[in-house]
């Protein structure tokens, strides 16, 4: 079973593209919120987020994992794939 990842982005946020390339590259389906200027959205995630408020925020099976660098730090230690299948 796939696991449930949602990304919370900004459209034109580069690290957000980063972070959703990996993603695409490993075939992950993947729930994606713009919350472009939208600070209520932002403030919901922040609360999900233990307080952060930068972007991405990514979340998989309702875990924080944390932002762009987190995620391919995941990857490069051959944990990401793991999580992807749980």
């Amino acid at each position: 079973m796939a696991a449930k990842v949602e990304i919370y982005i900004w459209t034109t946020c580069p690290f957000c593209m980063r972070a959703k390339s990996l993603l695409k590259s490993k075939s992950v389906d993947f729930i994606e919120y713009n919350i472009d200027g939208d600070e209520i959205a932002r403030d919901k995630m922040s609360q999900r987020a233990n307080g952060k408020r930068s972007l991405p925020q990514i979340f998989i099976n309702d875990v924080h994992i944390g932002g762009c660098d987190d995620i391919h730090t995941l990857e490069r230690q051959g944990k990401l794939d793991e999580m992807l299948v749980s």
